[in-house]
């Protein structure tokens, strides 16, 4: 313990001295890496046996890595916007993914639900001040590569602080897919099986090798691991034959409360789509090396949320996580979350709860800029320093019916305590993450007095912020509504299960030219 105080004091020296290097402030470069869908259990730094993530690894091993790291929502655009404005979703108002149906709209979907979900803002308000317009007027260079979806003509990341974009606009998948000819009107044309990540990853690192008169701000944004789920060849028979050295098991499913949800790593497409982001890390981290400025660069790693176990792609288990993307649970919830201070070498585990939210002051108190008012997040760096143990309650508000099987619920987090509220009937279950990390003994029943007092909490924060709601939809019919998850259950699981054996078939392939990732030559 000693030892790991002495070794946080002398980097927090380290960086004063950097500073205030011939009595002018030289403020450190940002670098921060964001995966869309990456899942807590995706990496081998936290506990794949199937995925391999070199370059991440590396990373985490020299940072600060939050074990209780959480997104501030369990789908992207909200939680976007919480990394970009430093508050929740309740507050900001974009509770669900944007483009996502709300009102009587979501009848189409042809879920039957009992509740229509309710309208929620569709682009980051220009009143709010972002990281990088803060960071900016501090005197940083900004730049952007990757996915952005908060909004469309007038709110792209050169609306919001960005001095360049490369890539981000409204959509929230990589139209085209992963392999050029992309379909991105933010990137300019790579040549015919081109992979869009190893492109992000290489025009960041071009950004990093180029000149610069300030210190940067550099974000890159995967659109990766978000679906279609693509790799090449062979990458896929590389993770195919991993799985089948591990033992493939006969059921890859199990059943949720709405939908099948996927309980084993063993996809070879997706493994294939991971394995390139890592990649592409590397390719970034590599060029921070080369341009002498890895020792002068904080740097993030952290995903938007939980990963895909259900619907969309079902890509990935969460386990032993519960749920994932979509959820309420800590599949959904819970991220990868590491920060490696300038000049850090070797890592730490961190057991402070932490939001998404918080890395806007955390950046900002890091780098010397102050930190502005009204925001929510608060700043990692007393925690880091272990000058104060941080007392907080964390929120959650989603109103919306996630399309991978989640409820209508907001959440409250005090301590061990993890209170889920459930908007279509009010109830509520009341879980231990210390004795039951896996939300599997709902408390609720035996802990009136804790379910009262949070339950109270809860509600006084979601009226403070004039929370949106979802309301009952006048047209609901159980009937329909049982019809509809039967059918889920009696043919939707076994097409799952079909499909997964399938694809770990030796000789499988989705189409001849494997999205294109071949590049045939005349």
């Amino acid at each position: 313990m000693k030892k790991s105080i002495f070794f946080s004091s002398f980097l927090v020296l380290l960086f004063s001295l950097v500073l205030q290097a011939n009595g002018q402030e030289k403020k450190p470069n940002i670098l921060f890496i964001l995966v869309d869908d990456l899942g807590y259990h995706d990496l081998g730094i936290t506990g794949s046996k199937f995925y391999l993530t070199p370059n991440i690894d590396r990373l985490g091993n020299a940072s600060y890595r939050f074990t209780q790291g959480y997104t501030n929502s369990p789908v992207c655009s909200p939680a976007r916007a919480s990394l970009m404005t430093g508050v929740t979703p309740a507050i900001h108002h974009i509770t669900d993914w944007i483009g996502a149906a709300e009102g009587e709209e979501w009848r189409k979907a042809g879920r039957f639900t009992k509740l229509l979900p309710p309208s929620y803002e569709h682009h980051l308000d220009h009143a709010a001040l972002t990281l990088p317009e803060a960071l900016k007027a501090a005197g940083y260079e900004t730049f952007f590569a990757g996915k952005w979806h908060l909004g469309s003509e007038g709110s792209y990341p050169e609306d919001h602080g960005f001095d360049t974009n490369i890539g981000g606009y409204e959509s929230g998948s990589p139209m085209g897919g992963y392999f050029a000819p992309y379909q991105n009107p933010k990137l300019v044309q790579g040549p015919d099986g081109e992979n869009l990540s190893m492109r992000l990853g290489n025009e960041t690192a071009r950004f990093i090798e180029g000149k610069h008169d300030k210190p940067f701000f550099a974000m890159l944004s995967f659109y990766a691991v978000h679906s279609p789920i693509q790799t090449t060849e062979e990458k896929w028979k590389k993770y195919r034959d991993r799985a089948e050295a591990a033992g493939l098991t006969d059921q890859g499913y199990e059943m949720e409360r709405r939908l099948p949800i996927r309980v084993v790593q063993d996809n070879p497409v997706y493994a294939g789509l991971v394995e390139v982001m890592d990649e592409a890390v590397g390719r970034v981290l590599e060029a921070l090396e080369k341009s002498g400025e890895l020792e002068n660069t904080l740097i993030v790693f952290t995903s938007d949320h939980g990963g895909v176990a259900s619907g969309d792609n079902y890509s990935t288990s969460n386990l032993p996580l519960r749920g994932g993307k979509g959820y309420q649970w800590e599949g959904g919830l819970r991220v990868p979350f590491f920060i490696k201070m300038p000049g850090q070498t070797s890592g730490k585990e961190m057991a402070t709860l932490a939001q998404g939210m918080d890395l806007y002051p955390t950046l900002l108190d890091a780098v010397g800029v102050k930190i502005p008012e009204g925001l929510e997040g608060i700043s990692m760096i007393p925690a880091i320093n272990q000058k104060q143990v941080i007392s907080r309650n964390l929120y959650w508000h989603y109103p919306h019916y996630g399309n991978q099987g989640g409820d209508p619920s907001s959440i409250i987090r005090q301590g061990d305590w993890k209170l889920i509220y459930y908007w279509e009937d009010g109830h509520q279950e009341l879980y231990n993450l210390k004795s039951d990390p896996q939300e599997q003994v709902d408390l609720a029943s035996k802990e009136p007095a804790v379910v009262q007092k949070l339950s109270g909490e809860l509600m006084t924060y979601l009226e403070k912020t004039n929370a949106n709601k979802p309301q009952v939809d006048p047209e609901y019919d159980p009937v329909k509504e049982k019809a509809y998850l039967e059918k889920v259950k009696n043919e939707r699981w076994p097409e799952l299960e079909k499909a997964r054996k399938e694809i770990l078939q030796p000789g499988w392939q989705p189409d001849p030219t494997w999205w294109g990732s071949k590049v045939t030559k005349d």
